[in-house]
């Protein structure tokens, strides 16, 4: 299974309700970045830098950042930039070829495109050899392609299973019951059949980005892995298969929410939050809102745990992290860099991990850390031992798009599974060449 090596990961703790939702990607080309025209400068100057405003870090905390920052390095002037997530991947690409940002914040699923391309600059000689034990794994793939890194994590997530407990004890249900995506449904039935709750599942099925991740964790669950030695897309079989029956199986039998298919995040967050849904993976600052008064019914009564495993006892989350890196025609690289080591180094990012959590693993082992958010901090901790990349290709909204056609299609019923699969393989595959 290709998942990220054994170490641990992050857990959102600050981000608003309706900002954690994962959208689609509008694919773009890029003409005019190349690798050249760049330098690094004398580690002084004025620095532009190009930061999604919405999740993780507000513009307030980046903005108390960058002015620590500068009282530490006088010499060097930050103008912040923040757009909302749906328009940072086009922004950055529009703005590559005349080198308008030093500094660039990117989603895990951007590095291959981004590196191929010649947007982003290769920082693995930067990379001290110390950071590749204490950083969290899952959180050091988020920048990496083809064995280089092309930036720095920062801001590291997955999805989580939460449940609602309270409930869970009305039929006898534990959390160790729920420790299976088996279980999961077997405690589903259930809880249906004692009328407890109409639909005890929900998910983010939307023909979305949010599927895509569901739907990676079930893979990775099942053991398997998007892709194959060659980089091609090979999910038509075994353990791509399999998740995907699981996916309609559970629709099928009444135990997910046929609205699932129209779910993003925040939908699902939502239905659990009053009451309609039992069980769901979500990202993080999930359990934040179900214990938030002012739009949760059911405070106090949602617990939060790694993901369900697999039969083999896989439960990989998806890899959801966030790093910042170097535009490859910035003509500041060298004051670039210190500003990403600033912005990602363990002193700043433990400052701050009420809103978005740390990539250093010493970090997890802070009481005066993990007390701030201490039941995610556990799950988390466990969850980041193991992550699963989503495709890393590098024309990676194309194949995106595709498998949320096709996972959407044998949702719904248009398609069998394998039929589905099949589909989506070939649709994928032949943007490849």
């Amino acid at each position: 299974m290709r998942i990220t090596p054994p170490r641990r990961r992050r857990a959102l703790a600050g981000v608003g309700l309706a900002a954690v939702a994962a959208l689609a990607l509008t694919a773009c080309s890029v003409t005019g970045a190349g690798s050249g025209g760049g330098g690094q400068g004398d580690g002084t100057g004025t620095i532009n830098a190009l930061f999604m405003k919405q999740a993780g870090y507000s513009e307030s905390d980046i903005g108390a950042m960058i002015k620590d920052f500068e009282a530490k390095n006088p010499k060097i002037t930050v103008k912040p930039t923040f757009v909302a997530y749906e328009a940072l991947h086009d922004k950055i690409v529009t703005s590559a070829p005349a080198g308008t940002y030093d500094v660039v914040h990117l989603d895990v699923i951007w590095p291959a495109e981004f590196a191929s391309k010649g947007i982003i600059t290769d920082v693995t000689k930067n990379f001290p050899s110390s950071w590749k034990s204490d950083m969290l794994g899952g959180a050091l793939s988020s920048a990496e392609y083809k064995g280089k890194y092309y930036g720095v994590p920062w801001g590291p997530s997955t999805k989580l299973f939460f449940y609602n407990k309270d409930m869970l004890a009305k039929v006898g249900a534990g959390p160790d019951d729920v420790k299976t995506w088996d279980g999961v449904l077997a405690v589903a039935k259930k809880l249906k059949d004692a009328g407890i709750v109409q639909y005890p599942i929900s998910w983010s099925w939307s023909q979305a980005e949010a599927l895509v991740c569901d739907y990676a964790e079930l893979l990775g669950a099942f053991g398997g892995q998007f892709t194959d030695s060659s980089g091609k897309l090979a999910i038509n079989k075994g353990a791509g298969v399999q998740a995907l029956e699981f996916m309609k199986k559970s629709l099928d039998e009444g135990l997910t929410d046929p609205a699932s298919t129209t779910f993003l995040e925040d939908d699902t967050d939502k239905s659990m939050a009053a009451g309609k849904t039992a069980m769901e993976l979500n990202w993080e600052s999930t359990f934040r809102d179900q214990n938030d008064p002012s739009i949760s019914k059911v405070v106090g009564q949602v617990a939060v745990t790694v993901p369900p495993a697999g039969p083999g006892g896989d439960n990989p989350g998806v890899n959801g992290s966030m790093a910042l890196a170097i535009g490859s025609k910035s003509t500041h690289q060298a004051a670039a860099w210190k500003f990403i080591e600033y912005m990602t180094s363990e002193a700043v990012q433990d400052k701050y991990v009420t809103s978005s959590m740390t990539n250093w693993k010493a970090s997890y082992d802070k009481p005066d850390i993990t007390k701030t958010n201490p039941e995610v901090f556990a799950a988390a901790g466990k969850a980041y031992d193991s992550m699963i990349l989503r495709p890393p290709v590098a024309n990676y909204n194309t194949v995106s798009q595709a498998l949320q056609v096709e996972l959407q299609n044998a949702l719904l019923g248009k398609k069998n599974p394998q039929q589905a699969l099949d589909d989506a393989v070939a649709a994928a595959n032949a943007s490849l060449k």
